[in-house]
Order: C-alpha cells, then structure tokens, then sequence
C-alpha cells in the first residue's frame, strides 16, 4: 500500500456494502467464506467451492451464458480500470503499457458501493475491469454486470493458491468472471508493552478492564465480528456462518456490541486513526489491519498481532471483467500480467497484504526483507482456514431459508443500537 494515502479500506473504512434494495437483488456466497491455499498448496474448501460455489438459490447470473474470449488478440490500446487508490502504482503499471501498448486509465473508487455504482449496466461500455472486494462480487455478478473469463488465457492461475482458483466470491456454477488478485485478516492488535503475553482471544476487546482502550472500525460490518467470536463462546446460538445470521444470532451479536461500546476508545474510519491512537497510547488493544501493524512496526512501535483462537474475519479482491468491457484484449493482458508472481509481490508489499499466487514469496523477500512472513504469504493451511471471508449479509441463506438478517438492518442496528 502507498505509506502516505491509500484506497478506502486501509485509509477509510468504507466497505459500502448494498443498501436494501440491491442486496434483495443478491449476492450471497454458496459455500464456506474461508480462506485457503497457504504452503502446504492445498485447500481444505469443499469441492463445491472449489468449483465455483457461489451460487445463491433461486438466482442466475444474467450474462452466464456469454462467450468468453477463446484468444487474446491484439490490444486495443487502452484499458479503463476502476481501483482502490494503490492499486495501480506506477512501478507495475509502466512496464505493463511498454510491454502491451495498453495505456491505463485508472478511476479510483471511494467504496464498494461506488464500484458496485460504476459497474452498473455492465461498465456502461466504458470501464473494462474493477478490483472489487468480496462484499461487491456478488451484487456485481447477480445484476448481470460483470463477463465470463477464459481463465485458460491467464497462465500464472495455476500457481495460484487453490482456494482463491475459484473462490464463491468471483466464480459461479464453475463460470470464472474474473482472477483474484490479493487478500487480507482482520487481526487483533496490541501493545506488548501493556500485553507481556499476547492475547489469545477477542473476548479481550470486550473486556471491562480495558475500558477506554479499545479501538474497532467504524462499521456494521463489525456485527459479523461479534458473531465469529458468539460461534465459539455461545454455541448454543448455533452460529455456522458470521455473515448469515437469523434475528436471535444476529440480536446476540448486537447486543455483544452494545455492551462493548463503553469501553471503546474511539470507532476507527482511517488507518491513520488508530495509529495516532496507539501512538499515543489512547488505545492499547484493537482490531485492524496488517496495514497497521506495518506503519506501527516500522516507526519502532511495540506493537504486536495475532489471529485470535476464534479465527478471524477478511477480505479478498478480485479483477472482474466488465459486461460490456470496450477493451477486453487489454484486459485480459492486465489479467495474465497482474497473475504473475512478481507484480503479485510488487502489489502486496507496496499495499501490505497477502498475494494470491503462491511462487511470489520469494520475490516479496527481495523487495522488502521479511516481507513474506510479514504478510503470511508463505503462512499454513491452518492460518489460511481461521480466516472468514467478508461477503454481503442477504435474506437468503445459503440453505435456500429467507430468514438471514439482510444487511440494510445491519447498518440499522450499528447506528441506532450500537453506536
């Protein structure tokens, strides 16, 4: 990431998950949000994911049965991207339009409802690619904006880790509609000086005796965060899924919050924030973002992190096609080349998240010494599995039942009940 400004989720969080009327549109992941891959190069996701799971019961996606590019051909000269800010650097991008003749076009989006916004009608013809998160995919494809992908055109997919092959996120019914680019935890955070032993669980954010010291992101989201830690701590609930809850999980977790908030320091919306705060010490345990714990490294702070024994939630991008993608030569060459190993490691250590392709390990410790164990590209299976994957909250579960908690109450409650 740029250390100086950065796109909304590091710099501001602003995940722009649908408002009520899109969300009924759909956009749900048909299996497990987990994260996979890791060194071992295997995937513990089920079959169904591996395929494409993302299915939600009842929905097509309208452009399914489009045709997918069978050759690249010569570029057209252009390609019109719509990114978070740092995603495209000059250092990638250059040499991509010396090599291509491609010139990037880059529009830079504040949230993922604005790139939900600008893909609408399929790009309208002008925007080629968007490098949407996992709360957007969804809504994205189930509004028929988004293009099957060849992914047999874009040779590095192969060394990708395997559950980011075909994530339920950017592939349906085993129909690609984009390659997946990078991904990172929500983790807990700490100041070792306040904490000689890290912390094993988040039941330490909702600790009274840290009142007044604990920082978290300004975001409904964060009612999936509560319902990770309820899964383990109140089993009775029956939570299987963080982002598909019934009214009695989904109160529990509300009501976990709301307990929480009088001992919250400050509801964090940019990075910058929580740095300040644990700087000077108005915080001293959180949640955040290895975005972070870099910044805070780096200026010799003792700060610490780790993935709490509940897991943890994340997020992963993708680059998807435009429906109606004027240049989708030049983007599929954008594809091919944002796959390989050495501009995944560019990427990942300028933004400071975790690559998809597996061989960029090596490459990230050449840039940045350490950079791969920083960023746990070259982490466990294990680690890789406590990671649920973000993913738009709708009415319909992933079991076909309309009785999931929709994301328009999600915000509801955060700003009424909560905050």
């Amino acid at each position: 990431m740029k250390r100086t400004s950065g796109r909304t989720r590091p710099m501001r969080i602003a995940l722009g998950l649908a408002v009520a009327s899109v969300i009924a549109a759909g956009c749900s992941s048909g299996s497990s949000s987990t994260a996979g891959g890791g060194s071992t190069g295997t995937s513990s996701q089920s079959g169904a994911s591996q395929n494409g799971g993302g299915a939600v019961a009842g929905q097509t996606v309208p452009t399914a049965n489009l045709p997918a590019l069978q050759k690249v051909g010569k570029g057209e000269g252009q390609l019109n991207l719509i990114a978070w800010e740092g995603y495209l650097q000059p250092q990638w991008v250059k040499p991509f339009e010396q090599q291509t003749g491609c010139q990037v076009n880059a529009k830079y989006a504040g949230s993922s409802d604005e790139m939900v916004a600008l893909m609408k009608n399929g790009g309208g013809g002008q925007y080629d690619m968007v490098s949407s998160s996992g709360d957007a995919d969804l809504r994205i494809l189930y509004a028929g904006d988004a293009h099957p992908v060849n992914i047999n055109l874009i040779p590095a997919w192969k060394d990708f880790f395997p559950a980011f092959q075909s994530p339920p996120f950017n592939t349906i019914n085993g129909v690609h509609y984009g390659v997946s680019l990078q991904w990172g935890p929500n983790v807990l955070m700490y100041n070792t000086k306040d904490f000689k032993t890290a912390p094993t669980s988040w039941s330490v954010i909702y600790n009274p005796k840290y009142k007044g010291q604990v920082t978290v992101p300004d975001n409904p989201i964060q009612i999936a965060d509560a319902a990770l830690y309820l899964k383990t701590h109140q089993p009775s609930l029956g939570i299987t899924d963080p982002y598909e809850l019934t009214q009695p999980q989904f109160q529990a977790a509300v009501n976990l919050l709301a307990q929480q908030r009088p001992l919250i320091e400050k509801y964090w919306d940019l990075a910058s924030q929580e740095i300040f705060d644990f700087k000077n010490g108005n915080a001293i345990i959180g949640a955040g973002w290895p975005y972070q714990v870099s910044t805070l490294k780096a200026a010799h702070f003792p700060i610490g992190t780790v993935i709490p024994s509940e897991g943890a939630t994340g997020w992963a991008d993708t680059w998807m096609l435009a429906a109606k993608a004027p240049h989708p030569n030049c983007a599929y060459m954008w594809m091919q080349y944002i796959s390989t190993p050495q501009v995944q490691a560019e990427q990942a250590v300028n933004y400071g998240e975790t690559p998809d392709n597996k061989l960029a390990c090596g490459y990230m410790d050449k840039i940045q010494a350490g950079s791969c164990e920083e960023y746990h590209a070259n982490a466990p299976q294990s680690y890789f599995d406590s990671i649920s994957l973000w993913k738009t909250p709708i009415a319909t579960c992933d079991n076909g039942q309309s009785d999931c908690v929709p994301y328009a109450q999600w915000v509801s409650a955060w700003n009424t009940q909560i905050k």
